[in-house]
């Protein structure tokens, strides 16, 4: 039973790991004579390496899973990864161009094998770094979004949709990535405030009887222009509906139509409408059957519906638009304009506007019972605000893009007929037309949205379409864990699946954490250069620092600030755990462990069990409630202040003693403790609890930590009374240290008291400690401070005044003359501050922020100056309150 000297958890952290996992640790059984508690895990991507942000949720996943696996549930931490199409495509793309390839070059088969190869040497990359942070998940069960189960699931889900006219193809407007050549969901559009323009058009009329003013932030759409709108109620403007224009820059005349869409006052007053290119003109195109005009192709540049500008890319021919505009005298004016620029939430090119035929899902009947199970409370976000993001995202939603124009993804279940135009939609491949019997069929060759598959996550992981037993035993499952930035991509979506395909919500609990930035309150990226590689921290400092460390502090929803400064005193804490277990250890040989039930307990003993006990019933209580970081900072405090700051230090003559049976009774009560902290400590740094517990456990204990009991409280354990005098002792202890470090006494220095109280039998069983822990020499009790012939300071605690003589702390002259030119000095600065501020001139010229310094210069010198004169005054005055 021995640890090495130092500290190091390089050495033992993965050997620990591949113990659980041999051993079956993280693989639940469904079962009867448990209760079921799963977790699913935000799939990460298999581009993905392991970021901070990943680090902390996970994180947090571990802690709960751990704590309910302890607690005796049947644990379930479900892992997998996410095939991520568009990010994943790329990458395959990318490296097809290093050998001068396209896609196209080597066919759709050949594509998809080599990004099946490249999943299998890179995609697993995370999962070994889920392993090193010390994820407690079930590898055997481990998904991925393409694998044969969840693409089973994906095709169920599809045909059932569709067979009830929730899914459909149609012509809408959708969002476009000319960069990534796809359609984009709503969701996967990120928007920002930008500096722009606002150009201000003339469209003359057609018989030149003068011009209508248009404003625009997008010329170089003007080409698939095809009306003008005014609203109808417009005073000024209305009396133009149904007259001609002509399109600037073309031979072509469109129409003056009226529309409410249209705000009176805002802008000219007459809007380009281009139903080909903005959202709200195709639905004003389609109210008034307006012809729909691409102007663009797919990859951003214009075509030969441009004019002069095809083939120009579209930033280029909106220069070139402006440039004749100006030429011919249409353009009345230019303005700087800020406004909502939409990006490609994968690659940040700005995300185009475009009419296409797509897949779609129809939202409004999957959205009207999934807002129902939160407003009812059957889902519950924690913390409660981030609901008002989901309410929002679901009363708002639109009609679902989930077709995307890739080869790296499910591709859709869906077959033409080239001999009638029939779609047939099945789970697997048709061998004729579910219409006219025809057998040439061609498949769409599009793939769904990988947010698609992300939606079934909950369900498909487990077996779905299929009732297995890990399907019927673990669902519903029991929290979801994610970031607030996710909530309508990934949330929303796996509610209302969930609901529309299981008949029950995926899981009661929505835990929202915050996002992890730098220092400074800054987002951390790897182009601002503040990112933080986790791995690199576990490699220095270990798993369990960088756990503690992230979870410090961390509160539900709110962003976290995170440094590298923050490392080092959670590694200080794992060392001092570490070292406090030597020392245990050390005294464990040839020592009779003896239950507590037997034992004679001391005051000491009755006080540590006591704040034992209550640690415990107030972690639980903060885990049960998800207040991880409330949880691990009693932890902290129990483990540093109370079992090694104090009852350690108490703990010492009796194990350096000669009292074999005083030896064997302290050290029994330190087994017990330090084993119930090291289970509380356990989910949140689980490899140092778990090196350190197969040193210290028994024949009787749990062979590995991970899957011991959780501790909960005990009432044999409650010791009101005996705490609360023990705090006093403590009180006393602290006091006196307070008053030696003020008067910098070192450690070699004794120092003899006077105690006055009304529990002086009590005061007496527990001198021991105080002579020990206050470097005491003697103590007399007194019943009146008259009985004390020689000056003192006096510590007034409670119902107890401790004195001190006055000789035994400091050389009463010397520390009479520091004290007056301490004090004179300080009374100059007070002065000084005093006469500045006074001072009109200075008031009114200074800048507030100096103002501001000289006020707090002030205020801290005349604080001072207080504490310096009651200190010449206690010492000068006889008996003198501290």
């Amino acid at each position: 039973m021995e640890l090495p000297k130092n500290y190091n958890p390089s050495e033992f952290e993965s050997t620990i790991y591949k113990k659980w996992e041999a051993s079956k640790c993280f693989t639940p059984e469904p079962t009867t004579e448990k209760s079921p508690f799963c977790i699913v895990i935000p799939p990460p991507n298999i581009t993905g390496q392991l970021h901070i942000g990943h680090a902390l949720n996970n994180t947090m996943q571990d802690i709960i899973i751990r704590h309910k696996r302890m607690q005796g549930f049947a644990a379930l931490w479900l892992p997998g990864t996410d095939h991520a199409s568009i990010a994943t495509e790329a990458k395959i793309v990318d490296a097809l161009k290093t050998n001068g390839q396209t896609k196209k070059d080597i066919g759709r088969t050949e594509f998809l094998k080599l990004a099946f190869e490249w999943k299998e040497k890179y995609g697993g990359k995370i999962v070994l770094q889920l392993r090193r942070l010390g994820c407690s998940c079930d590898w055997t069960r481990e998904q991925f979004t393409m694998n044969d189960t969840c693409s089973r699931a994906v095709n169920d889900v599809f045909v059932k949709l569709y067979r009830k006219k929730l899914i459909y193809r149609g012509n809408r407007m959708i969002n476009w990535c000319p960069n990534c050549k796809t359609a984009l969901s709503d969701a996967e559009v990120e928007y920002s405030q930008k500096a722009g323009h606002m150009w201000y058009i003339k469209y003359p009329f057609e018989n030149n009887t003068g011009y209508l003013t248009v404003a625009t932030t997008r010329p170089e759409t003007m080409f698939g222009d095809t009306a003008v709108a005014i609203n109808p109620e417009d005073p000024n403007l209305s009396k133009f509906i149904g007259e001609s224009v002509k399109l600037p820059l073309t031979d072509k005349v469109i129409k003056v139509i009226g529309d409410t869409y249209v705000e009176i006052g805002f802008g000219t007053g007459a809007v380009k409408i281009t139903p080909g290119h903005d959202p709200n003109d195709f639905e004003v195109g389609l109210r008034h059957n307006l012809p729909i005009i691409t102007v663009m192709n797919e990859d951003g540049t214009m075509n030969e519906l441009a004019y002069f500008c095809a083939g120009d890319d579209r930033f280029v021919a909106r220069k070139k638009v402006i440039s004749a505009l100006t030429e011919q005298g249409l353009l009345e004016k230019c303005e700087d304009y800020s406004h909502n620029v939409g990006e490609c939430q994968r690659c940040g090119t700005v995300a185009e506007p475009r009419v296409s035929t797509q897949w779609f899902v129809k939202m409004s009947p999957l959205a009207k019972p999934a807002i129902k199970v939160v407003k009812d409370r059957r889902i519950v976000f924690i913390p409660d605000r981030f609901q008002h993001i989901y309410f929002n995202w679901m009363n708002n939603i639109r009609d679902w893009c989930i077709s995307r124009q890739l080869w790296w993804g499910h591709q859709i279940p869906a077959w033409y007929c080239e001999s009638c135009g029939h779609i047939t939609v099945e789970t697997k491949t048709p061998s004729k037309c579910a219409s006219c019997g025809s057998t040439i069929l061609k498949r769409d060759e599009d793939v769904l949205d990988t947010w698609f598959s992300s939606a079934l996550w909950p369900f498909s992981t487990l077996g779905y379409p299929k009732m297995t037993k890990d399907l019927k035993y673990f669902y519903p499952t029991n929290v979801l864990v994610t970031a607030y930035d996710i909530i309508f991509f990934w949330v929303a979506r796996m509610i209302f699946s969930g609901l529309a395909h299981m008949g029950e919500i995926p899981f009661p609990e929505v835990l929202i954490h915050g996002l992890v930035r730098d220092s400074e309150g800054k987002k951390m990226s790897k182009s601002a250069g503040n990112g933080i590689d986790p791995i690199d921290l576990i490699d220095r400092y270990g798993a369990d620092a960088l756990r503690v460390s992230l979870i410090t502090g961390m509160a539900p929803g709110s962003d976290i600030r995170f440094g590298e400064e923050k490392m080092e005193p959670s590694r200080n804490f794992l060392n001092k755990l570490w070292n406090a277990s030597r020392y245990v250890l050390a005294n464990i040989k040839d020592t009779t462990i003896i239950d507590l039930a037997d034992l004679k307990l001391t005051t000491a003993e009755k006080w540590i069990l006591h704040k034992m006990n209550k640690t415990i019933s107030e972690v639980n209580g903060n885990l049960r409630k998800y207040e991880l970081g409330l949880g691990y900072a009693k932890i902290y405090d129990f483990i540093w202040t109370d079992l090694c700051d104090w009852y350690i230090e108490i703990s010492k003559p009796s194990l350096y003693g000669s009292d074999v049976k005083m030896h064997d009774q302290t050290i029994s009560v330190l087994v017990y403790v330090l084993k119930a902290a090291l289970k509380l400590l356990h989910p949140f740094a689980p490899f140092i609890t778990e090196q350190i517990w197969n040193e210290i456990r028994d024949d009787q204990d749990s062979k590995f930590l991970a899957v011991a009991k959780f501790p909960s409280s005990n009432t044999k354990f409650s010791f009101s009374k005996d705490y609360k005098r023990f705090e006093n002792i403590k009180g006393i202890i602290r006091a006196l240290r307070n008053a030696r470090a003020e008067y910098a006494l070192p450690p070699s220095k004794t120092v003899k008291i006077y105690i006055q109280t009304l529990d002086k039998s009590y005061i007496k069983k527990n001198l021991s400690h105080i002579y020990k822990l206050a470097h005491v020499t003697s103590a007399e009790f007194v019943t009146d401070k008259s009985q004390i012939k020689e000056k003192t300071i006096s510590i007034t605690l409670d119902n107890n005044e401790i004195l001190i003589p006055l000789g035994d702390l400091v050389d009463i002259k010397k520390e009479l003359e520091r004290l007056n030119k301490e004090i004179s000095k300080v009374t100059l600065e007070v002065n000084r501050g005093q006469n500045i501020l006074a001072n009109e001139g200075f008031i009114s010229k200074a800048p507030k922020q100096l103002i501001a310094i000289e006020t707090e210069k002030l205020n801290a010198n005349t604080e001072l100056l207080t504490k310096l004169q009651a200190k010449y005054s206690e010492i000068t005055d006889k008996n003198s309150g501290l």
